[in-house]
């Protein structure tokens, strides 16, 4: 995938694109559609001669964040995570706008003058049916059909996918917050994950026979609700998975910790070493919520009976 990360870097013979636009945090199953459905009109459009160009238009940071920072949500993927997966659901290539208030002061008819006629050269534009843009998101789908008539390109609005909840990112980060892991595995297409690299504890898993590798959490990254949960590690240096238990959170019965951390049992395995290693932890079940236990031998007890009954979902 080419990726452009501004306007001057697109090249100036780009030929026609079929484009689409969004947000696409998480890359649910929603977006996916959207994009699987630009391919099919890219290759449409072109028949006879070939299949044009997907062009995804997206924006970093999250414009909530630059225009209510206080309201921003966690984010459900990186940047170079939502590139990857929109990849995969079949885009070509990816104009990332660096968004700012001056793109926010943008009107609808300047985002398309500027991006989808004067950058990317669009032949069609596929986007979700609630889609807004422009500033005070005064841009709708009528909108880009208005002007596509007047500017040679065709619309085609995307009904949402779903239900009774439509997919949503919000959606996702709703389960998320409940600690909902399979609701939002459904949503997305695939276990939700955290990435990170690991650092070193305070080693009280270890004293107590269970080693974690601890990744922190950020404040404006999603992860679930604090609680244990069953899934895998992954290291992204070698690939290599190990089926595990997890737990979210800030260990409540050790006083004085207040930093809020992922931290990954590996079954049987107290021999790695994987401080500074990047890792992808996925949540495949929710076991409990976090709990403040009174002493570590009830600790010890209920952390063996969540081994079990990981063992049980993963099936390891």
């Amino acid at each position: 995938m080419r990726v452009w990360r501004s306007i001057a870097e697109v090249p100036a013979d780009l030929g026609r694109t079929t484009v689409t636009i969004g947000n696409f945090d998480g890359v649910h199953l929603g977006h996916q559609h959207v994009v699987r459905r630009a391919r099919e009109v890219a290759t449409e459009v072109a028949a006879g001669v070939g299949s044009e160009r997907v062009v995804v238009v997206t924006f970093d940071p999250h414009p909530i964040a630059v225009l209510r920072p206080e309201h921003a949500p966690p984010t459900l993927s990186t940047i170079e995570d939502r590139l990857a997966l929109l990849e995969k659901a079949g885009a070509d290539d990816a104009l990332v706008i660096p968004f700012d208030r001056e793109v926010a002061g943008w009107s609808p008819e300047e985002f398309i003058d500027r991006i989808l006629v004067g950058a990317l050269h669009a032949n069609a534009v596929v986007v979700g049916a609630n889609f807004r843009f422009g500033n005070r998101a005064a841009g709708d789908v009528a909108t880009l059909r208005e002007a596509g008539e007047s500017r040679d390109f065709a619309v085609e609005g995307i009904a949402l996918d779903g239900g009774p909840q439509v997919w949503s990112s919000t959606y996702v980060r709703n389960c998320l917050a409940a600690g909902d892991v399979e609701g939002a595995a459904e949503a997305l297409g695939r276990p939700f994950t955290v990435t990170g690299t690991v650092v070193e504890g305070d080693k009280r898993g270890r004293e107590l026979g269970f080693p974690t590798a601890n990744v922190p959490t950020t404040g404006v990254a999603a992860a679930p609700a604090d609680g244990v949960y069953a899934g895998w590690l992954r290291r992204l240096d070698t690939g290599v998975r190990y089926p595990a238990a997890i737990s979210v959170g800030t260990n409540p019965t050790f006083d004085g910790e207040r930093e809020r951390r992922v931290e990954s049992y590996v079954l049987d395995r107290t021999d790695l070493e994987l401080y500074g290693v990047e890792v992808e932890v996925s949540f495949t079940a929710r076991l409990r919520g976090m709990v403040r236990f009174e002493g570590v031998d009830a600790l010890i007890d209920t952390m063996k009976d969540d081994v079990v009954r990981t063992r049980e979902i993963l099936k390891v």
